[in-house]
């Protein structure tokens, strides 16, 4: 471990410590010594994950063990009483804080990353490309927009790192043919990162967020219900994000093709691969008419593809098992919050129902984004949702324009996923810094509009949603 890493640690480990004797009792905010556990270890979870001494995902696992040992009903017994010997009311049981690692929400992404994987093993998304990306021509501004709505689509779906990962290499070929002075190449670069990140909002599995949000909603909202907000805010958002490319980084080239050798297989997996993913997702999409639940449907292609063998031991390996760890990490803080009484004792102390509702809004959507901006999209997301979600609670029927509940914490999600503004804000900003085609300034430029265009967008459809009373 390097020095910069063990200050970090001892900054994030201090500040905890501090947060863990802060008298609350003078600040006229009414928190016994098991909420002030689940604080200190609040401020622990931020630090870690702005700081990143350590991999978020690792930090998720940490405050799991600590709530365990701290505030559960199985924590050692000098943890269970306070100073005159009587026990604790509020602790949180054991098996919940456990079970956060096999949240039915967990098992929805896992059900996408074996979708994600079955799609790039058997040559899905590489062919879909290809047929979807025809009907754009060769003009470069439309061809720019079909590598954005393509790679937007399999985010919905995949990884957004993954899908920007398989979007750049196709893409590398194409580049070659820019002049190094052509601002057109710079378009195509962003426009990856700018799909995936984007692409993402459009499912409850496109990213961790989403999953996040879904899941303090408790069943508030569908699979389809999602979709059908979310999938048209998205294709606005990629629409202004293509015409600010276009405008912004206009190419010099008159005409240009990408050119794929893939077809599709035709082996017996690579036709059940097929299958299982277009079932699998009109599963979801028609979930309101069926009545599965997203969650159980998850199951469908684990199952299936675990059993005619089209997922290896080795291709589950291959999955990006930290972020659902990471993702547990904001469920058990979430659960820590809500189940001591942490949550409603903080929001008694601040008078929210005197607040205009839209500065509410307007707040945790700012709030969302610039976190975001400087740290993982899901642990802000992680951190903020449970603080949102009690909010909701606190304001009531106040919220109503704005969507009530579900309204505020779909802003929460969707406006840390418009963070992509540094290289740092995502991975796939990073993957495409790391082209060498990009500059800081080129993708702050973009990412500042998206944001701002994006929170606009957001209040505005809120606006509507509330108006049709669409989550009553």
């Amino acid at each position: 471990m390097s020095k910069a890493q063990l200050i970090k640690i001892l900054i994030a480990v201090g500040l905890a410590v501090v947060a863990l004797f802060v008298p609350f009792a003078a600040l006229g905010v009414n928190v016994n010594p098991i909420e002030q556990r689940v604080i200190a270890l609040f401020v622990l979870a931020a630090f870690l994950w702005i700081l990143e001494p350590i991999p978020i995902w690792s930090t998720s696992i940490l405050i799991i063990v600590l709530m365990l040992f701290t505030m559960s009903d199985k924590a050692p017994a000098p943890m269970l009483v306070d100073a005159s010997g009587e026990k604790f009311t509020n602790l949180l049981s054991y098996k919940a804080v456990m079970a956060t690692f096999a949240d039915p929400t967990i098992m929805l992404f896992l059900g996408g990353f074996f979708l994600a994987a079955a799609s790039t093993k058997y040559k899905l998304d590489l062919n879909l490309a290809r047929v979807l990306l025809k009907p754009f021509g060769r003009n470069p501004k439309y061809v720019l927009l079909g590598l954005m709505m393509i790679t937007a689509m399999f985010s919905m779906f995949m990884s957004n790192t993954a899908t920007a990962a398989m979007m750049l290499a196709i893409l590398a070929p194409v580049l070659a043919l820019f002049d190094a002075n052509d601002k057109g190449r710079m378009a195509f670069v962003l426009a990856i990162p700018i799909g995936a990140n984007i692409g993402g909002m459009g499912t409850p599995i496109g990213t961790p967020p989403n999953a996040i949000a879904m899941k303090a909603m408790d069943g508030a909202v569908s699979f389809g219900k999602w979709m059908f907000f979310a999938t048209p805010y998205m294709i606005v958002i990629l629409i202004a994000a293509w015409i600010f490319l276009v405008k912004v980084f206009p190419s010099t080239k008159k005409s240009m093709e990408l050119t794929f050798n893939e077809k599709f297989m035709k082996t017996p997996k690579a036709i059940i691969a097929y299958v299982t993913f277009a079932l699998t997702i009109l599963l979801w999409v028609t979930s309101d008419l069926t009545g599965l639940d997203s969650n159980v449907v998850a199951m469908v292609p684990i199952a299936v593809f675990s059993v005619t063998r089209v997922i290896s031991a080795k291709d589950m390996n291959g999955m990006s098992w930290d972020v659902l760890w990471l993702v547990a990490g904001g469920f058990a803080l979430g659960l820590g919050l809500e189940k001591t009484g942490l949550a409603k004792h903080l929001l008694e102390a601040i008078p929210f129902g005197s607040w205009n509702v839209y500065v509410v809004f307007l707040g945790v959507g700012l709030i969302g984004l610039f976190m975001s901006t400087f740290m993982s999209n899901t642990a802000a997301c992680a951190l903020l949702t449970p603080i949102v979600a009690a909010l909701a609670v606190s304001m009531g029927p106040a919220l109503g324009p704005l969507g009530g509940a579900p309204g505020i914490i779909i802003t929460v999600a969707l406006c840390c996923s418009l963070a992509m503004s540094l290289p740092i804000s995502t991975p796939p900003n990073a993957l495409a810094y790391g082209t060498g085609f990009v500059e800081t300034k080129q993708m702050a430029k973009v990412g500042v509009f998206i944001g701002i265009f994006g929170i606009a967008v957001v209040f505005g459809m809120m606006m509507l949603l509330g108006t049709l009373k669409y989550f009553n």
